[in-house]
């Protein structure tokens, strides 16, 4: 194995470092495939650690693939440039809904079969994992061999000597194989009991860090560090605390460790988890970071952890982007998704950020939420109106960025039986915010009402959505939507039905490690809330 100093593709390809190139004599190839483009791909840190765990073993050759839909040309491995088709393996890490177009288009620029039923031994096994692979791997199922349910780093070891033997067999066999490992739902072979989430038991063991430096992608002046999986709180349109339970946090010394040795590459930290203030050493951590030099950037704080402390050390570090995450703008509808915060710690915080100086703010909101109505959305206005008010008053010159996304519900979540907001009534209160926001001064980022929906359908999807999926020619809504139709696709059921919770699931096949009796206790909560008024509105009839 060799290690690349500097490549950079003849073909006008990606400048990188770190590089993992190695012979494919006697080895199994493995295709990481990260079905979107390089440059959102490469920011991707679960990619930096699977591609680290596959090359780690002796026996296991592992080429990275990213798909860019401009590109006709059928993709290739970065190292080798080595079409899918050259491959044992094709592993797929799917983080976001709307890669499952790439999915399909990239098995079908490949000259692969979509369906696994009409693939043999002849072409890759193709598996799968990633976030939106353990919350509901059925809408890709049909297209897999196998699915990874929960975690790379417990299930990769046990996967990958069947993989090995069972290379070049018969595709039954192996399917059998891969079956009775822990973590693998294989569709050919329906388990008997749900297959159990994998999680990683000790952080520690695992470094997850940057392994390939490049500046051809989003957070190229960063040196990436993972530090902390899943999160102590229960809101309920969250898969986080759910999908990666327990809550588990890497020890300081591991961290600095880390840290030392990406600070020769980059001067900048990225410090990600959903909330890197929550861990229990965080000033220890800053304090240490900022003392070896490091200058420091985090993925996300919590409100009721940004202490001065926290901001000193924060300053200290050059750290130029502060991300909190209210959700709601009314402490009503903070309470109905069990958020946990109120308007005065919001604030409070606000003052204390007046008086740092920081570049910029961001603001994440969920619009469309259950029991959401158009006042919640103005009291979103209200709130962040309050926020720069304040920052004013202290002359911060720090700028406030918003982003509104649409609720989407989440299977494996205590609202994965409620509905989505109609596209309209998404659009209507996209405006409320788009008509009062940039007037004042504050950027305004939203996501597409319409694509969210196709998410959601994907989110509570089945199998049919992979036959309306591999039906479409055009990769565009109007192409989705003619999918739909022509394939009698009831996308309401998915996207706009209030589910009872009595109703048998169809990734029921996993156990993701939340028990449905505490999610329907949940359900529980949150209609005792609306009944009792607290859900308000005319959405309050759900």
């Amino acid at each position: 194995m060799k290690f690349d100093v500097r490549r950079t593709d003849k073909r006008g390809g990606p400048r990188e470092e770190g590089a993992i190139v190695k012979d494919w004599g006697g080895r199994l190839p493995i295709a990481l495939i990260y079905p979107n483009s390089y440059f959102l791909g490469m920011s991707n840190l679960g990619i930096h650690a699977i591609y680290k765990l596959l090359n780690s073993q002796l026996k296991v050759v592992c080429e990275r693939v990213f798909f860019n839909p401009a590109d006709k040309k059928p993709p290739k491995a970065i190292e080798s440039d080595r079409p899918l088709t050259d491959f044992a393996v094709l592993a797929f890490s799917i983080s976001y809904e709307l890669d499952y177009f790439n999915v399909v288009n990239i098995l079908k620029a490949s000259g692969i079969p979509l369906f696994a039923a009409e693939r043999d031994e002849s072409y890759p096994l193709i598996i799968a994992g990633g976030p939106c692979i353990t919350s509901n791997p059925m809408p890709l199922a049909p297209f897999f061999d196998a699915l990874c349910i929960g975690e790379a780093e417990p299930i990769l070891p046990e996967i990958i000597p069947a993989l090995i033997a069972g290379s070049g067999g018969p595709r039954p066999d192996m399917l059998k194989a891969l079956a009775s490992k822990p973590g693998i739902y294989v569709p050919a072979c329906p388990p008997e009991k749900p297959v159990v989430r994998q999680w990683a038991k000790n952080l520690d063991d695992f470094d997850t860090n940057s392994v390939i430096m490049t500046r051809d992608t989003e957070l190229g002046d960063l040196y990436l560090i993972e530090t902390e999986r899943g999160c102590p709180r229960s809101c309920r349109f969250c898969l986080v605390s759910a999908q990666y339970a327990p809550m588990r946090f890497r020890s300081v010394s591991r961290l600095i460790a880390q840290a030392r040795v990406g600070l020769p590459k980059r001067r900048r930290l990225g410090l990600m988890g959903p909330a890197v203030t929550d861990h229990p050493q965080i000033k220890e951590l800053l304090s240490e970071l900022n003392r070896i030099g490091a200058e420091l950037s985090l993925s996300s704080m919590r409100i009721n952890s940004m202490t001065t402390d926290v901001l000193d050390e924060l300053t200290k570090g050059k750290t130029e982007t502060i991300t909190i995450a209210p959700e709601a703008g009314s402490q009503r509808l903070r309470d109905v998704i069990n958020k946990g915060y109120s308007e005065d710690d919001i604030l409070a915080a606000a003052d204390r950020l007046a008086g740092y100086r920081f570049r910029q703010l961001k603001l994440y909101f969920i619009i469309g939420l259950p029991t959401e109505t158009d006042a919640d959305v103005e009291d979103i206005v209200k709130l962040t109106l309050g926020i720069k008010d304040r920052l004013e008053k202290s002359r911060s010159a720090m700028r406030i960025t918003l982003n509104a996304s649409p609720f989407i519900p989440k299977a494996g979540t205590p609202f994965q039986w409620l509905p989505m907001a109609n596209i309209d009534t998404l659009n209507r209160r996209l405006a409320i915010l788009r008509n009062s926001l940039p007037l004042k001064g504050i950027k305004l980022n939203e996501e597409s009402p319409a694509w969210s929906h196709v998410q959601g359908a994907f989110s509570r999807g089945d199998e049919k959505i992979a036959k309306a999926l591999a039906s479409m020619t055009e990769f565009s809504l109007a192409g989705w939507r003619n999918a739909i139709e022509a394939n009698q696709l009831d996308i309401e059921h998915y996207v706009s039905k209030k589910w009872d919770t009595k109703e048998k699931l169809s990734w029921d096949v996993i156990d993701s490690g939340t028990s449905g009796e505490r999610l329907r206790g949940e359900m529980e909560s949150f209609d005792k809330l609306r009944m009792s008024g607290g859900g308000g509105g005319a959405v309050g009839k759900l």
